[in-house]
Formats: C-alpha cells, sequence, structure tokens
C-alpha cells in the first residue's frame, strides 16, 4: 500500500497542535452529554472506568471506550452519528471558534504557513462533530476512534491515543508522513529534508497527559504553552509543569483576539519567520563556502 507524504514547502511551516479536553474545551468531552444519556453521574462513571483500568491492567483510554460501548448497551443507538452530535455539543473556551484563522492569516503577513494539528485521548468521532472542524480548520486529526460494524454500530477500538503514544505523532509531522499506518515514519530523514523540524512546533496543552509531547518540543527547540481555565483562574497544574521545566510558557485558555494567549502565539511566528531566514542565509553561505573551496 502507497501513502502520500507531504512535501517540504517553499515557506516554513510553523505546526501548532493541540489536546482538545481542557485545552480547547472547559471540560472531558465525554461529560457534556454522553455520560448524562446514559444515567450516569460524571464522577461515578469516571471512578468505574478508572477501576475497571486498575482490576485488569488496562489501559484508561480502553478502559472509557470499553465501558461506553458496554453503558449504551439498550439506552442508546451507539454510532458515528450519534458521537458526532454529542460533540456538537462540546461547549469551547472563548474564541476558539475564530482562532484558527485569526492564527494562520498572521502567519500569512510574515511568511509563516500555520498547520493546526489535534493530538488527543479523546474521541475523535466526537471531535469531529465539533463546529471547529466542521470549518476544516485541521490539517490532521490524531484522536482515539472505534471501529463501527456493517450496521455502523461502533464495537472496539480501531486507534486508542494515549499520553506516551502521542509522540508518535509529532515525528509524523515532523516528517509529513502523517497516515496513521505509515511505518515510513521510521525512515531517516536529513535534518534539512524535515518538513516541520521540531523548532517550528507549538505543543498547547493543560495537563500531565501533555507532558511527553511538551518534553519532546522543548528538548528540540519548539514551544510547549500550558493553558489553565480562564473561569476558575486554577494555575496550580500549569505552575507544576512550569517548575517542573515542561513548559516555557503559560497562559489562560482564553483565545479571544487580542488576549495573551494569541500574543505569545503571534510572538512565536515571528520568531520563527525571522529563525528561519537566518538559517536560509546560513545555508546558502555553507554552499557557497564549499563550492568556492
Amino acid at each position: 500500500m502507497e501513502f502520500e507524504h507531504q512535501k517540504k514547502e517553499k515557506r516554513p511551516v510553523l505546526a501548532i497542535c493541540y489536546d482538545f479536553d481542557k485545552t480547547l474545551s472547559p471540560d472531558d468531552m465525554q461529560a457534556q452529554g454522553y455520560i448524562q444519556s446514559v444515567g450516569y453521574d460524571i464522577r461515578e462513571f469516571w471512578d468505574e472506568s478508572d477501576r475497571l483500568a486498575r482490576e485488569n491492567d488496562m489501559d484508561t483510554n480502553l478502559a472509557y471506550m470499553y465501558k461506553m460501548v458496554e453503558e449504551s448497551q439498550g439506552k442508546i443507538v451507539f454510532n458515528r452519528k450519534s458521537l458526532a452530535e454529542y460533540g456538537s455539543k462540546v461547549k469551547l473556551f472563548p474564541g476558539v471558534d475564530t482562532w484558527f484563522e485569526r492564527i494562520k492569516e498572521y502567519g500569512e503577513r510574515y511568511g509563516v504557513e500555520i498547520e493546526h494539528y489535534i493530538i488527543s485521548s479523546g474521541l475523535k468521532e466526537m471531535i469531529e462533530g465539533t463546529s471547529i472542524v466542521k470549518k476544516g480548520v485541521f490539517k490532521k486529526i490524531y484522536a482515539s476512534s472505534f471501529y463501527f460494524d456493517a450496521r455502523g454500530v461502533a464495537r472496539w477500538p480501531a486507534q486508542v491515543v494515549n499520553y506516551t503514544s502521542k509522540t508518535q505523532f509529532l515525528f509524523r509531522i515532523e516528517k509529513g508522513v502523517l497516515d496513521i499506518n505509515d511505518s515510513g515514519v521510521n525512515d531517516y530523514f536529513a535534518p534539512e529534508h524535515m518538513r516541520v523540524p521540531f523548532r517550528n512546533m507549538v505543543y498547547i496543552g493543560d495537563s500531565d497527559t501533555d507532558i511527553p509531547c511538551m518534553k519532546l518540543v522543548n528538548t528540540y527547540g519548539g514551544h510547549s504553552i500550558g493553558v489553565y481555565n480562564p473561569k476558575t483562574q486554577d494555575k496550580t497544574k500549569v505552575y507544576k509543569m512550569m517548575n517542573d521545566n515542561r513548559i516555557r510558557y503559560y497562559a489562560s485558555a482564553d483565545y479571544s483576539e487580542g488576549q495573551e494567549l494569541e500574543q505569545l502565539v503571534k510572538n512565536i511566528i515571528e520568531k520563527t519567520a525571522a529563525y528561519e531566514k537566518l538559517e536560509r542565509q546560513y545555508v546558502y553561505n555553507q554552499q557557497e563556502a564549499k563550492e568556492r573551496r
């Protein structure tokens, strides 16, 4: 099977990668309609899911996906359509609805191609039902997903994304090998052939599950941003991530025009544009010197 690889662009690409729950949305997506529809209290559902994982040495994401399938029996039609409908009801933080277009337009001003990605342990089918995805603003969505049978009913996990497996998607973005089944992600790429070098990546997340991605991006010169709920103003998690050197910056998850997060990302875009100009100059001078040797 042949896969299409993304070609390196003439202009620098800045990949902005987002967790979803509590990063773009103030709560877990399952807690914004689904859990209530199967007759559960939110805390009770998650407690039972966590207990299932502990007692069976089970991945916590597999546990919640199993429990969603199990609890839907005889209560709701658990198919792609119903999951998308739950997704359409998911609330978003302030400014998210216009954020992606605004940031892309700002990148255009500086000659930087902005690409938005989601890397989430949440459900792809629910994320696809949100208003922002329907606008087509994301280059790729990496998230947990279900296998659907011939009748369209969710039966089995097709893809499970946990906090450690999230990092593989950063390497896919780096190399332009975006299909999850493409083993070409393991091929060697010379640094100058990387489509999106790590220095041109931004990872935005809210909690411990984002730490492996944040650390990876930080290590190779990229930008990690911790966000906190603008309503509660609880900075406990971002303070811990900052003190543990997991993130370089933190800001309120208010994506509205003129807010701190927007200015921070704009500064990163400007820095990217300036750095890439210097990098091109360096490569040009290096090549010229070799030819004159």
